[in-house]
């Protein structure tokens, strides 16, 4: 007769389901940190923005808020305000929008690229400095303050 040496298959299956389970568990963690880190991202990027048009503004004779982000970069802005990948539009998940209102105002609204995966807040900021923040559609300065 021979010995049973070995794993049946249902040990094999359980073994197998219960590491499939534990890596869906680290998997979503691991995308909800990245997802977090985004909008956090997001956030500092927009402080970035709005303290390098404040600085533009204050360097600038007579004052003006720049009319891209390109003008906080060089050639136009020598040092730089801003890196050049900012100055593109879109860093870490989210695409920046910044609009020229006048020579005293702007504004900037920060959205995730893939809504739900990159991020899920939208923000909002104008040259008063304080950001905004609205989970369903783009933000405004009617909505909350992040804090």
């Amino acid at each position: 007769m021979k010995s049973g040496r070995g794993f049946t298959l249902i040990e094999i299956m359980v073994v197998v389901a219960i590491v499939m389970t534990l890596a869906t568990l680290a998997i979503s963690s691991v995308l909800r940190a990245r997802h977090n880190a985004n909008e956090m991202s997001a956030v500092a990027s927009c402080r970035t923005i709005i303290t390098a048009a404040q600085n533009y503004y204050a360097n600038s004779y007579p004052h003006t808020y720049p009319s891209s982000l390109s003008d906080l970069i060089p050639p136009i802005s020598n040092p730089p305000y801003i890196d050049t990948v900012l100055a593109t539009g879109t860093k870490q998940g989210y695409r920046f929008t910044y609009t020229y209102i006048g020579p005293e105002s702007f504004t900037l609204n920060a959205d995730p690229v893939s809504s739900r995966r990159t991020g899920t807040r939208h923000f909002y900021s104008d040259e008063t400095g304080i950001i905004r923040a609205n989970s369903t559609t783009q933000a405004s300065a009617d909505d909350p303050v992040v804090e």
